[in-house]
This record gives C-alpha cells, sequence and structure tokens, in this order.
C-alpha cells in the first residue's frame, strides 16, 4: 500500500459491498470514468454536498462518468442507509464498507472525501470534506477524464 495516496499515481486496490451484497471494486470499474464519495448518513458535511453530487451525475452520467458513494456507516445499518438514499434522492451507486477499509486504503482522515479515478485507474482528483458546488478544479478534471 503506497505511503501516500497522489493524483496523478493509480488508485489503490479497493473493493466493498454493494448493497445488494454483490462484491465490487475498483478494478471491475476500469474502463470508466469513476467518482467515489465516501460518506455516512450521520455525517453533517456529507449531507450538505448531496446536491451538488446528484447534479454532477446528471450532468456526466451520460458522458461516461460513474458516481459511486461508499457509505462507511455500521453493519446493521442497510434500512437506514435506504432510507436515507431515499429522503436524499440518491440515484446513484452505493457501496457499503461497514469496516471502514476505504479509509486506511486511500488514507483519509475522515468523511466526506471524493477521488476522481480515470479510464485506466489513475487518480486524476481527490478532497477532503463536502463538495463545493461548482468547484471549477472538479469539473476540470472530470471533462480531461471523460474525453
Amino acid at each position: 500500500m503506497p505511503e501516500k495516496v497522489e493524483v496523478g499515481q493509480p488508485a489503490p486496490r479497493y473493493a466493498a459491498t454493494s448493497l445488494t451484497g454483490d462484491s465490487v471494486s475498483l478494478a471491475g470499474m476500469r474502463g470508466k470514468v469513476v467518482l467515489m464519495n465516501v460518506w455516512a448518513t450521520w455525517c453533517g458535511p456529507c449531507r450538505k454536498e448531496i446536491p451538488e453530487l446528484r447534479a454532477i451525475h446528471t450532468t456526466y452520467k451520460d458522458r461516461g462518468l460513474e458516481l459511486v458513494g461508499v457509505s462507511v456507516d455500521a453493519d446493521g445499518s442497510d434500512d437506514a442507509i435506504r432510507d436515507f438514499l431515499k429522503e436524499f434522492r440518491m440515484d446513484y451507486t452505493i457501496w457499503r464498507d461497514a469496516n471502514e477499509t476505504v479509509q486506511a486504503t486511500f488514507r483519509m482522515a475522515g468523511v466526506p472525501a471524493t477521488f476522481l479515478i480515470d479510464k485506466q485507474g489513475v487518480l486524476r482528483w481527490k478532497a477532503t470534506g463536502a463538495v463545493e458546488p461548482g468547484d471549477s478544479t472538479l469539473v476540470r478534471a472530470i471533462e480531461a477524464a471523460i474525453k
């Protein structure tokens, strides 16, 4: 595992579980541009950024961007997560990581955190904290990655 997770370097290997219990991984998404957002139902800044994430998803999904939300909520909270998804109208892919493996793998200090991974599996953008509306660095990174 790398000391740091750096933009321009291959994204770390990472696997999780879907809400339906299927095994999922970044390797399985190779060939797609992935915006991976790590969040939790109890996280205030996570709630704040959801409208912007939904807007990004709406804008770019037909151009090849896959938005994946990784919930680090505890085991046994799947029903609460499903309720949360309905309440906040999160219509993008959700993975489960109750053991918070993503935090160690991506060297995160907390949630939310967001990572843009290109078609070749290279990390192209990352941020800790809520995604801000109209973040020009993220928009430029997405546009470059989906070309």
